[in-house]
């Protein structure tokens, strides 16, 4: 029976495994070795989506005494992790390399955050829930830090600890107070036992499910539990950066679904009323203080923060379509973070962190593929059409429509308006102002002009023919979970 239910892990232990083996063998491997560890994880993470597709299928499947589970829904958001993942250390590669840091200590620990984001994905259980938080979150405090040389670093990662500290504290006496009261750890159970318990007359249930959803909100960076956010992104490496943008948000999806769609049903008006506040502030903050940034990374950080408003809006509207509409644009908005920080990552060197909008003052005249690849991937942010970013938009706002909630429709397209301007600056930078003075300039490698072709060319043809990748989400969040 144990071997049976040792199959459906398959991909994590295949993960965990390649990381441990490539964790001692870095010990034995000269430093000057850089190709072996980079080629070892790229290979883990391939081997890891073999064996998730191998592992796909239509059908839910609890194991481990309920703890864990195998759904369409997790098959996909590991799949995209492990292939996000793929391109972040494609675009990371030369960075790392340049600044000495390939002895593989990047690529572990980002490694054991994925291995941790996918037990979280699969949870279905509030201790094997927490696990993962914990196995996700504590590599990336080391990784913010990697960068030795870099003063500011230290400093987001004691706030991004401290911060993560107090969100893990909420979380566990939310849970706490949700076994008080059930019994039970097991969502499936809970969710059972809260409408027994008249949940939302219960002061300690209604206490924890508030809780749960502030640890939640920490999680994706929403106001107002933000704080972190624009100097984590700042002080970071911009390696680290573009590991943190991205996938994380995939995770928190995860994690997002499970609670509010197969546990906190009998909080449906209470949650609902707390992600509208939190949504509303998040695209009001997130795109006015955007405006005033001068540094690209605070900028896209305070994005960031709006975008997950509008996710928020999309959770909101519920499971008839405004889950697949959430998860539709969670895909394509890690898709865009991807593109926009590996183009900064790509430009960086070492002694240059392309970070600042005005490090990109005339890219156009120097390079005007990539420049025309980032005004894609801008353009798309912005929600403008026929790029990805724009159908992502439309279907959150038909959601909402189709939910009753017109008026918070109105509000996100004027927000996404006032939102526009700070992207299309970028790209007027780009194209109409002076080239900087940069004796020091480097052009991207090839390879790494190929992946970001790839990344915005994907951009363009998912805003080109939204339908595919919609449809694959309805399906995906109407299956059993």
């Amino acid at each position: 029976m144990w071997t049976t239910e040792l199959s459906y892990v398959y991909p994590e232990i295949w993960l965990v495994t390649m990381t441990c083996f490539i964790l001692t063998l870095v010990l034995f491997v000269s430093k000057h070795s850089k190709w072996i560890i980079y080629s070892l994880c790229q290979f883990t993470l391939l081997g890891t989506i073999f064996w998730i597709l191998q592992n796909t299928d239509l059908k839910t499947t609890l194991v481990f005494n309920n703890m864990f589970t195998l759904d369409p829904m997790g098959s996909l958001l590991k799949l995209m992790i492990c292939l996000i993942g793929f391109f972040v250390f494609l675009y990371s590669r030369q960075y790392v390399f340049e600044r000495k840091i390939y002895r593989g200590e990047y690529y572990i620990l980002s490694l054991f955050s994925i291995f941790g984001m996918m037990i979280l994905i699969s949870a279905k259980n509030f201790l094997s829930l927490y696990l993962g938080i914990e196995l996700f979150a504590l590599p990336l405090y080391a990784l913010i830090t990697i960068a030795k040389e870099d003063k500011v670093a230290p400093e987001a990662a004691i706030k991004y600890f401290v911060m993560g500290a107090l969100a893990s504290g909420m979380l566990l006496y939310g849970i706490s107070l949700l076994y008080g009261v059930t019994g039970s750890f097991d969502m499936g159970e809970i969710a059972t036992e809260l409408f027994y318990q008249s949940a939302p007359t219960h002061p300690a249930l209604l206490l924890g499910m508030v809780l749960i959803v502030v640890g939640l909100a920490f999680k994706f960076g929403a106001v107002p539990f933000h704080m972190w956010l624009p100097d984590v992104y700042q002080g970071a490496p911009i390696c680290v950066t573009l590991f943190i943008g991205t996938l994380p948000k995939l995770a928190a999806f995860g994690f997002a679904i499970r609670i509010f769609s197969d546990t906190f049903q009998a909080f449906n008006t209470e949650w609902r009323q707390l992600l509208a506040i939190m949504a509303i502030l998040s695209l009001a903050i997130g795109n006015i203080v955007a405006i005033a940034q001068v540094n690209l990374k605070r900028m896209l950080a305070y994005s960031t923060i709006a975008h997950i408003g509008f996710l928020f809006l999309g959770i909101l509207a519920g499971p008839s379509v405004g889950y697949a509409a959430a998860l539709d644009y969670v895909l394509i908005y890690v898709l865009m973070a991807l593109g926009v920080f590996g183009v900064m990552t790509a430009f960086s060197y070492q002694g240059f962190e392309a970070e600042n909008i005005q490090d990109f003052r005339g890219l156009s005249q120097r390079d005007p593929w990539a420049a025309f690849l980032m005004m894609i991937i801008f353009l798309s942010l912005a929600g403008i059409p026929p790029f990805a970013g724009f159908f992502a938009k439309l279907f959150v706002i038909n959601a909402l429509i189709m939910a009753g909630y017109a008026w918070l429709a109105v509000f996100a397209v004027l927000l996404t308006v006032i939102g526009a301007f700070y992207y299309l600056r970028v790209i007027r930078v780009m194209f109409f102002d002076v080239p900087i003075a940069n004796n020091h300039y480097q052009p991207i490698s090839r390879p790494g002009i190929a992946v970001l072709s790839l990344n915005g060319l994907t951009i363009l043809a998912l805003g080109i023919f939204p339908a595919p990748l919609l449809n694959v989400c309805t399906a995906v969040m109407s299956l059993p979970r």
